[in-house]
């Protein structure tokens, strides 16, 4: 944990994971004022909207922050490559996609590589690749998720025992019991993209925020797993008419048409719940208020200490009291 926190210059092990085409510079700049790493996720966006991102972001902090490049998502890899290079950006993660091709150039270059890998065996590869640190996420997880479906319970501890470099849990995170429980399996941190949507800098639209402090357990859903586009949202009147639709037969094209980032802008940004979508992880449940991100972090930060702090003493006595 504090190798990470040395590594990336950040005050708190938490990661702002990659929120595609609604990403933007206000969040992106609260999360690293806050302490942690704020990152700009590129999505399927133009290298020049991703340019105009990066200067804001600077013209708002001072600190570090990352950029995401969804590999098999972005059309234009190679050119936000360059923007990276060009703007000195320290820290670049790469999603969606074999990291490899595109490793060498940014440590060539003295950028510090975060791979977002899904289960052992692409850590491994990642590792390999050169990738400085691994976001291991489970399919609790918003947005685009892994076929595979493996929890983040279970994936964080084999992808430790599997890998050297530090890995960052991701996935059904959003307080400080689950930084503790992360902390616990051997991660060195932790990357939250739900729970800094409700927050009072996240520039989307309130009925999104509400709608996930609103939101029960049971309040996401999965579409795309019979089409291999596996896909976690909240429930809305238009999730459960692409969840019907995909149980009628659904075309692929259709779908990718209904799921497109367009359509998530018009839930997220435009609070169209009915003829767009928002993503959400299982952490929504959790959910209850809309802090700045400097409170958020504060409180998980605390809550994570009490919890272990806590823990470690119950567990001492039952080991003393067994022993006696």
């Amino acid at each position: 944990m504090i190798y990470v926190c040395d590594r990336l210059q950040i005050d708190f092990p938490i990661i702002q994971g990659g929120m595609g085409n609604i990403s933007n510079a206000q969040l992106t700049a609260a999360v690293s004022e806050a302490g942690g790493l704020g990152t700009i996720g590129c999505g399927t966006l133009a290298p020049d909207e991703v340019e105009k991102m990066i200067m804001e972001t600077k013209r708002l902090t001072n600190r570090k922050f990352a950029i995401n490049i969804a590999i098999n998502v972005s059309p234009y890899v190679n050119e936000l490559i360059d923007l990276v290079l060009k703007h000195k950006i320290p820290i670049v993660s790469l999603s969606a996609g074999n990291p490899a091709p595109y490793v060498p150039v940014l440590k060539e270059n003295g950028v510090l590589v975060i791979a977002l890998v899904a289960s052992v065996q692409h850590a491994r590869k990642a590792e390999a690749a050169g990738a400085d640190i691994l976001v291991a996420e489970g399919f609790e997880a918003a947005g685009i998720n892994s076929n595979l479906e493996l929890t983040t319970f279970t994936l964080i501890p084999q992808i430790v025992k599997n890998v050297t470099v530090p890995v960052i849990a991701a996935g059904g995170i959003g307080d400080g019991k689950g930084l503790a429980a992360a902390l616990m399996l051997g991660a060195s941190g932790v990357q939250i993209g739900t729970r800094l949507i409700a927050t009072k800098e996240a520039p989307f639209h309130d009925r999104y925020k509400q709608n996930l402090v609103d939101a029960s357990d049971t309040e996401t859903i999965l579409i795309g797993r019979s089409l291999g586009r596996l896909r976690r949202i909240l429930r809305t009147p238009y999730a459960m008419k692409l969840k019907d639709l995909e149980e009628s037969g659904m075309s692929l094209e259709k779908y990718s048409d209904m799921t497109s980032e367009q359509k998530h802008i018009k839930g997220a940004v435009e609070g169209d719940m009915e003829n767009g979508f928002i993503n959400s992880g299982q952490i929504a449940g959790l959910i209850e208020n809309i802090p700045s991100v400097k409170e958020l972090f504060a409180s998980m930060m605390e809550e994570a200490e009490n919890q272990m702090d806590r823990t470690m003493q119950e567990f001492k006595s039952m080991l003393s009291d067994k022993q006696n």
